[in-house]
């Protein structure tokens, strides 16, 4: 079975499925998506894509698009959370490009969807489709949906994110751990924050909560995110608005700057922020996981997005790569995990207590610490791990 034969399915076309979509093409195959809105759209503000993952996307042929929308910060300054003092600044930009061999870039997270979009054919995305289940057996992979309706495929990609239908089905019911925090996150128009330039990102951290802002949408808006204690009662979800007029009162007494940021914003998502703990397995014979349905982590390294392009990447080269038959479909799964699980599971793991959670050093050395905890991550090469290791 060759890549335009094997028929391969994609549960979810989030950022994550239509990575996957992406590598697959790159690879040969035909991937069909399913996806259970009724439009193909994205919601959310800003996001990091780290050189880890922007080198993978820029292979891809997605330097062009992402260099038209995308911001890559030249410097990262720490703000004291109260006068806003700056106490710190890390150079990022060439100098980061030049550390990791890729750029850092900070943009929307609906215009990477787009751009992923952009590259999946129309008809291979199938809209209004709910995934309730499957079932494998010896001829492949039956896929449920809420409809009545079903479809076959000889693999089945789980990219349906926090809340994977495909992953339940795989890891039975788990509990997810509350981290005590919540993200609340917006984006306001660059021109009503003239005193946050666009080639900068920013972090105040205080006693109980910090605020990120970065550039997106090649510098026209500056994106945002305070990290709050939170109850957990509303779930790790992003269908919860926040009323920036509450989030302008919790932060009252900071940095006038961050005032006029939070002030600024018409709108923001309330994201309670809950962990899971890694899955023994993620691979069967037929299925397999993909990004936050195969390992859900906390924001603090900026990861989400770039470890589901080395999932998508890695999974598309290994099914590439398979023997023949059953059998070499279920071996190009369990490569796939034995290559991505322990590292994203590592990941998952730093990020608990490390990234933006360490961003308030006030000294430059612990500024440079932070820098260096975060280097190995962003130095991985997720298609050079695929070499024998004589050729590396």
């Amino acid at each position: 079975m060759d890549g335009s034969t094997l028929r391969v399915a994609v549960a979810g076309a989030g950022i994550g499925g239509l990575a996957a979509a992406v590598a697959l093409r790159r690879a040969g195959f035909d991937p069909q998506v399913y996806e259970q809105a009724p439009v193909l759209s994205e919601v959310g503000a800003g996001l990091h894509l780290a050189p880890n993952g922007s080198r993978l996307l820029h292979r891809l042929g997605l330097a062009h698009r992402l260099r038209e929308v995308a911001v890559r910060p030249q410097t990262l300054q720490v703000r004291l959370w109260d006068s806003g003092r700056a106490v710190a600044a890390q150079p990022m930009g060439a100098a980061w490009e030049a550390e990791f061999g890729a750029p850092h870039y900070t943009l929307h997270r609906a215009d990477l969807h787009r751009i992923l979009a952009d590259r999946v054919p129309a008809g291979s995305v199938h809209l209004g489709l709910r995934c309730t289940g499957f079932a494998e057996d010896a001829d492949g992979v039956r896929i449920d949906f809420a409809d009545g309706t079903s479809r076959r495929a000889d693999v089945l990609v789980g990219a349906d994110g926090v809340h994977s239908v495909v992953r339940r089905a795989l890891a039975g019911d788990e509990r997810p751990v509350f981290a005590g925090t919540a993200a609340v996150r917006g984006v306001v128009p660059a021109e009503l924050v003239p005193d946050l330039s666009a080639e900068h990102m920013y972090i105040w951290t205080g006693p109980d909560a910090r605020v990120l802002a970065c550039p997106v949408r090649a510098g026209r808006e500056m994106s945002f995110v305070a990290v709050v204690p939170d109850t957990g009662t509303a779930g790790d979800s992003w269908s919860r608005s926040a009323d920036p007029a509450d989030l302008v009162a919790a932060f009252a007494d900071w940095d006038p700057a961050v005032r006029r940021l939070l002030a600024a914003a018409t709108g923001a998502g309330h994201w309670s922020l809950f962990d899971r703990e890694p899955l023994a397995r993620w691979s069967t014979a037929r299925t397999t996981l993909l990004g936050d349905a195969a390992h859900p982590m906390l924001p603090h390294y900026g990861q989400g997005a770039s470890q589901a392009f080395e999932d998508a990447v890695v999974l598309a080269s290994c099914l590439a790569d398979r023997g023949e038959g059953p059998e070499g479909v279920a071996g190009a799964l369990a490569r796939y995990q034995e290559l991505r699980l322990a590292h994203t599971s590592r990941v998952r793991a730093e990020s608990l207590g490390g990234g933006s959670q360490r961003l308030g050093g006030r000294r430059e050395g612990e500024m440079s610490s932070m820098v260096q905890d975060i280097a190995w991550v962003q130095r991985h090469d997720a298609e050079r791990e695929l070499a024998p290791a004589a050729a590396r």
